[in-house]
Formats: C-alpha cells, sequence, structure tokens
C-alpha cells in the first residue's frame, strides 16, 4: 500500500541496510513478490554521527529504484541536506524523503516545503530515541506523510546471526503510544503514518500495533539468518515477510479497525 494512506493493516517497510549488494536486485525484487509495502535505503553523509563511512549511496539507490516498482523511501542520515541532495534523490526516483529532526535544523520546514511542493514527493521526519515526543508537535503536519520513531543502537556490540543490533526499551513503546495520541488529536491518524524503526521482529511487533504504529521497518527479520544473509532463489526471504506478515495481521485485526486503533 502507499506511503500516506494508513489502513487497518499494518505495513511492513522493507529496510535494505542488511542486503547482500551482491545480489541487491534480486534481492528487492523478491521482497516485492513476497509482498512488503515499500523499500526503505538510510541515506549517510559520513559525518553523521560520527560515521567514518557513507552509506546508501546514489549508486545504490539508484539500482533499487531501477529493480522495483514499489516505493523508495530516503530516510537522510545527514548533517544539514541541501536542496541539491532532495534534487538528486528525486531525480533517482524515490517516492519518500525523511529528514533527520536533529540535524536538518533550521532549514526543516523550508526542505519539507521544498520536497512537497517543488519536488512533488512524500515528506517524512525521524529522530533517534532520545528525542521527546513533544519535539515532533510542529511535524504533526498535513505536509508531512511520516513520523518515525528509531530505538537506539550500540553499535559497539557484535551481533549474530539474525538479530538486529538494535536494542529496545519500554521507553520506545511509550514514545510511539504518546505520538499516536497526538497525531490522533490533531485528527490525521488517517494521513500520517507512524513508524517504529530498529529491532522489530516477530516477536516484539505486537506491542508496537497495539501502541498505535501504522508501519514497522524491518531489516535483519528479512534479510538476515543464523547462517548469514538470506539469499534469493532459496525461498528464505519470501518465508521470512510471510511469517512476519501473520503475526501482524494477526495483531492488527485484534487492535485495528478502518479508522484507527480500536
Amino acid at each position: 500500500m502507499p506511503i500516506g494512506e494508513v489502513t487497518q493493516q499494518v505495513k511492513i517497510a522493507a529496510g535494505l541496510f542488511w542486503a547482500d549488494y551482491a545480489v541487491l536486485g534480486a534481492q528487492v525484487r523478491e521482497l516485492e513478490a513476497a509482498g512488503v509495502d515499500w523499500l526503505h535505503i538510510e541515506v549517510r553523509d559520513g559525518k553523521y554521527m560520527d560515521f567514518a563511512m557513507p552509506r546508501g549511496g546514489y549508486d545504490i539507490i539508484e539500482a533499487t529504484c531501477n529493480s522495483t516498482r514499489l516505493e523508495v523511501e530516503a530516510q537522510l542520515q545527514m548533517l544539514r541536506p541541501n536542496f541539491s541532495v532532495l534534487d538528486q534523490l528525486a531525480d533517482l526516483g524515490v517516492s519518500l524523503i525523511s529528514l533527520p529532526l536533529e540535524t536538518t535544523d533550521e532549514m526543516i520546514f523550508q526542505n519539507i516545503t521544498y520536497i512537497k511542493e517543488k519536488l512533488g514527493l512524500k515528506a517524512g521526519v525521524w529522530a533517534w530515541q532520545g528525542v521527546p515526543a513533544i519535539a515532533f508537535e510542529q511535524f504533526i503536519h498535513p505536509y508531512i506523510d511520516i513520523i518515525e520513531y528509531e530505538s537506539r543502537a550500540p553499535f559497539w556490540k557484535q551481533t549474530a546471526g539474525a538479530k538486529s543490533p538494535h536494542t529496545i526499551d519500554p521507553i520506545v513503546v511509550d514514545t510511539i503510544r504518546k505520538l499516536h495520541k497526538m497525531i490522533a488529536a490533531a485528527g490525521l491518524q488517517d494521513r500520517i503514518e507512524l513508524m517504529e524503526d530498529g529491532g522489530l521482529n516477530a516477536g516484539n511487533v505486537t506491542q508496537f500495533i497495539a501502541a498505535g504504529m501504522t508501519v514497522g521497518e524491518f531489516s535483519s527479520p528479512l534479510l538476515k539468518g543464523p547462517a548469514g544473509k538470506l539469499q534469493p532463489g532459496t525461498g528464505e526471504i519470501g518465508a521470512a515477510v510471510q511469517k512476519l506478515r501473520a503475526v501482524m495481521r494477526g495483531a492488527s485485526d485484534k487492535y485495528r479497525d478502518d479508522r484507527g486503533l480500536k
């Protein structure tokens, strides 16, 4: 389903962080065939959060967009992204640009209106755990298609098998619940998606759906297994999507109706 059209069923945004870039196109096509709703790419400039190496470069975005009919999100992990960056992303074919609330600074609403009015794309804002829910208040606005909240990630710890590097603390669920209430109070729960990003899996997604999440970002559960990255042609990617979808369908039916949370 399209980004920004909130549905009774909670959506899957397939993150490509754990993609195998040697077979990226085939993985993207299998994710699409398995029924994910859109694709999520982290776009780093090598400066944000002191990451020494850029990630999700324009070549990766171009290859992804050329391999799918699904909408593609560029989640910017950048310091002060400018109009030139936004133009290049639009030219590559992305549908949604999500801006970092903490580092876009005073230009954030200029960038949002540029994305919406000049480029005709969808716009989102996102922030890491630790940013209070109230910081999103002015972004509960008709120009915003999605609000994203990302759980902390102790990158210095080694992960194993299919585990995510992210950690889910109780405050993350509480913040999603607060954000949902803010969106509903503004009468925009049918227009603004609410995403939790990082650490979601079939074992914990139900609590986020019960709190008001309308889309979850998943990478490890869809592209990693105990033996490493899942490979196209084995059926593993499709099976991972279907396992997750079954849990989410049951939780959506339990906690949501056509108007949102029951």
